[in-house]
């Protein structure tokens, strides 16, 4: 589903990527970790044409989307949706009318449609019956929630979670991690989930990808992971900083 090549990329004075080369099969839950600030949201905004490499190639279904111009990543981001830390929901609309805007924004017009698209991606989420709230008065996971029914409303057959559970309380974090794996089953969907949280990684992946100094320095399933005894790996695992007393 996506696919990247020597994809370096350099903000300002640092080189940020440097040299990622990384597959994402159609189907799969592949998690990017790495500790805070080494990239890990970077790569993501490459994935739905947000950000443009310094050099190399992303490929999302087949297309290499590093150049297009912007007009015609739309159609790329049909396909791929993509949850923000925050669930970026628009304060001055409800529930209803958050998970509806992309429907709208493409075109769809029928109020009939719309309300049972919108009821159908709330009850995906746990949320059913809730269209009339406004977000002030949602919490933490709810918003999240939300924020992934918007996503999944249009059916991409691709979601990014950009740090899902961040903020999050224990039992909020794990009911979002059951999500995960629970729509990326019933929607068949590719699924790449962006994190420092070990036991989402532990939870929600097919496979696993450490980033580490701009590079993918693990690509493998959660036992490996587990079971490997490298320093660099032990450390991240057990939130070790490395550094000696």
């Amino acid at each position: 589903m996506i696919r990247v090549r020597k994809l370096h990329k350099t903000l300002g004075s640092q080189e940020v990527l440097r040299g990622i080369d990384l597959e994402i099969k159609k189907g799969e839950t592949c998690v990017i970790l790495g500790r805070s600030g080494c990239g890990k949201s970077v790569l993501l905004k490459h994935f739905v044409g947000l950000l443009q490499p310094t050099s190399g190639e992303v490929f999302v279904d087949g297309e290499d989307i590093a150049r297009l111009p912007e007009r015609e990543l739309g159609r790329i981001r049909k396909k791929v949706g993509i949850l923000f830390q925050s669930g970026a929901l628009f304060d001055s609309m409800n529930v209803g009318e958050n998970i509806a805007f992309p429907l709208r924004e493409a075109g769809l017009r029928d109020p009939a449609v719309i309300e049972e698209k919108v009821a159908e991606a709330l009850e995906m989420v746990d949320l059913a019956g809730e269209q009339e709230k406004m977000p002030e008065n949602l919490s933490g996971g709810m918003r999240k929630r939300v924020g992934l029914a918007r996503t999944i409303v249009s059916r991409p057959e691709c979601i990014l979670f950009d740090e899902p559970t961040t903020g999050l309380d224990p039992i909020a974090s794990d009911s979002i991690n059951h999500l995960i794996r629970r729509l990326q089953k019933r929607l068949s969907v590719t699924s790449v989930v962006v994190t420092h949280d070990m036991k989402t990684a532990y939870h929600t992946a097919d496979r696993i990808a450490y980033l580490h100094e701009g590079r993918i320095y693990f690509l493998g399933s959660a036992d490996q992971l587990r079971h490997s005894r490298d320093p660099v790996l032990q450390n991240f695992i057990e939130g070790r900083s490395g550094d000696s007393d």
